[in-house]
């Protein structure tokens, strides 16, 4: 089905009228709090009819700010495609953090604890580690 067309069928039939961007975020805020709620009381089948909810209340949202969808989409897969590689260094008593090829920040590793929370840090932030002796 043509994402231009659902999010119109669906605010044809909507159970609420507004165009109020608060109002339609706030409903749709409710909607994933109520699919949250469900899974985490194990209630599988409740969660997934709330997050269905959830979709039809972020149409409503988009159509109140004016998103257009297949916009949106592209754009989102597009800011996927642009993860920056994020790269740990740790060589010669120093920790530097390099984004893209770029140093972004380093300071001095002096001991084994030092090199572990630099380390740590990596993993945190997702980065790739290099370590050279």
């Amino acid at each position: 089905m043509d994402l231009r067309k659902a999010i119109e069928m669906i605010w044809d039939n909507r159970k609420y009228t507004t165009n109020d961007p608060k109002t339609a975020i706030s409903h749709l805020n409710e909607e994933v709090a109520e699919s949250l709620k469900a899974l985490l009381k194990g209630d599988n089948d409740k969660a997934k009819k709330e997050l269905q909810d959830a979709m039809s209340c972020l149409f409503i949202a988009m159509k109140v700010m004016e998103v257009d969808p297949e916009e949106a989409v592209n754009a989102q897969i597009e800011q996927m495609k642009k993860k920056n590689h994020k790269v740990m260094m740790i060589k010669n008593g120093k920790a530097e953090i390099l984004v893209d090829g770029n140093i972004k920040g380093s300071w001095s590793v002096w001991s084994e604890e030092d090199i572990k929370e630099a380390m740590d840090l990596a993993k945190e932030f997702g980065c790739e580690l290099i370590q050279e002796d």
